[in-house]
């Protein structure tokens, strides 16, 4: 059973984990002055951290579906607090990167025990707005990151710097471990599960395989390791596949005969693609088309938020009248705010006409975001939660690293003709993505249905949630 405190608890958690993969975007500039680190290193401060946070995703979720996602939330936690604290004070680059690496491996502990927590714990319409607040608050830590991170540097606190973007976790991981045994219930898959280690190596090395080569190939001009690397990964996912009649396999493949689970990893994937890559983009035209510094270049974010939290609170209501064509309805709406903020560039309209426009496509990425999500885990069966949610958020940096390649060809390819026309190529990617987000929601099953409480209870049951 729920208790209160339980869902402010888990998405304190969920919330830094995001933050810190958006928030380094601001941090860099400086730290590299600071640690004198090349290029290749600051490269490293952003995709260590994603690598090793995509690749172990899926074995942090079996790893709360064996051992308890309270407790591998607290062990990601604890982890990733002290990580953070090596962050911050890491005295070269070197440091810097192998730090964020182990933040990554922290936050793929953490970060699917959330969701599995809230699939488990919380039934009917309680799980329904648990979702919604699970979308809103990662929404809200990838939207707000930049400013946040803006607001700490221009702060400079104690005389921190960009310090601060990472010693900020170490106050709020305390008091989140403060209060976790009491509010969160533990919860485990019951039965002889255990964790396969050789299907474990084949998941993670094939991921690793395939993120590497999406987060470092366009800066390399996609030389040939990158080509052999995604060769590399298909292979290893046929090893896994061979593997299949294995007991406790890391994913049951029986979940993808699921249709609303696979073709909501798609549309996952879509979504993912067109959220990370547009804060990219977004970002360097603000600073280097139109010569903000961070904190105004946050500022210009806070459109994207107010429609996005506005947005998230009416998903729910909506979802209940119009079922998965909310999805569409909201990449729809994306369509139309990017359409806008693509005609007032091309006319060089004052940065403060492109509220309108950021206000707009926030709503639409609020409307879409948390009925993907609801559509996704609906029928997953308790046992699997851990696994699902694993697999959900793997497909969310997957589809984010996979975006950001798509549109830093485009964007780089094109910034010889200045930045304005950068961006409006990258804002054509961002609208055939929105596109394609509106008709993948059209194979969605009818509605997400959501397990009476009955249902729920025994299932929990069968799941041992504890006190």
């Amino acid at each position: 059973m729920p208790r209160a405190g339980t869902l402010p608890a888990v998405l304190t958690g969920l919330f830094v984990t995001v933050l810190d993969f958006f928030i380094v975007n601001v941090a860099v500039p400086t730290a590299q002055r600071d640690l004198h680190a090349d290029a290749a290193a600051v490269e490293w401060v952003v995709a260590g951290y994603a690598l090793a946070y995509g690749s172990m995703l899926i074995v942090g979720g079996r790893l709360g579906d064996i051992h308890g996602r309270r407790r591998m939330f607290s062990v990601g936690m604890v982890f990733f607090t002290l990580a953070s604290i090596a962050c911050g004070l890491a005295p070269g680059p070197g440091a810097l990167v192998a730090a964020r690496i182990a933040q990554g491996v922290s936050a793929a502990l953490l970060a699917p025990q959330v969701l599995a927590i809230v699939r488990t714990v919380y039934t009917g319409h309680e799980r329904a707005r648990a979702i919604n607040a699970y979308a809103l608050t990662m929404g809200s830590a990838a939207v707000f990151g930049q400013l946040i991170g803006g607001a700490l540097i221009h702060a400079d606190v104690f005389g921190l710097g960009w310090r601060a973007c990472f010693l900020i976790n170490v106050p709020i991981g305390i008091a989140v471990l403060a209060v976790a045994r009491r509010v969160i219930p533990e919860s485990r898959a019951t039965g002889a599960v255990r964790l396969d280690l050789p299907g474990a190596a084949l998941v993670s090395l094939s991921l690793v395989a395939l993120m590497l080569p999406l987060i470092e190939g366009r800066e390399q001009r996609w030389p040939l390791w990158t080509w052999a690397s995604f060769a590399g990964s298909v292979a290893l996912a046929g090893a896994y596949r061979a593997r299949r009649h294995r007991e406790s396999p890391l994913i049951d493949l029986a979940l993808l005969r699921e249709r609303g689970f696979t073709v909501g990893l798609f549309t996952y994937t879509a979504f993912t693609m067109g959220m990370a890559a547009y804060f990219l983009v977004l970002a360097l035209y603000a600073q280097e088309g139109r010569g903000l510094d961070a904190m105004e270049a946050g500022l210009l974010f806070v459109p994207i938020g107010a429609g996005y939290l506005a947005a998230s609170l009416l998903a729910p209501r909506l979802m209940l009248r119009l079922g998965r064509q909310v999805i569409a309805v909201g990449a729809l709406v994306r369509v139309a705010g990017l359409a806008l903020l693509f005609v007032m560039v091309a006319q060089d309209a004052a940065i403060g006409w492109l509220a309108s426009a950021l206000l707009v496509d926030g709503v639409g990425m609020g409307l879409a975001l948390a009925p993907i999500m609801a559509t996704v885990l609906a029928g997953i069966p308790p046992h699997h939660a851990g696994a699902a949610s694993g697999a959900l958020n793997t497909v969310q940096q997957v589809g984010g690293a996979l975006g950001v390649g798509v549109i830093g060809i485009l964007y780089y390819g094109s910034l010889a003709e200045g930045s304005s026309t950068a961006f409006l190529h990258g804002l054509t990617y961002l609208i055939a993505v929105a596109l394609v987000l509106a008709g993948l929601a059209q194979l969605l099953p009818r509605a997400a249905s959501v397990p009476s409480a009955s249902s729920h209870a025994s299932g929990a049951s069968r799941e041992g949630v504890q006190s």
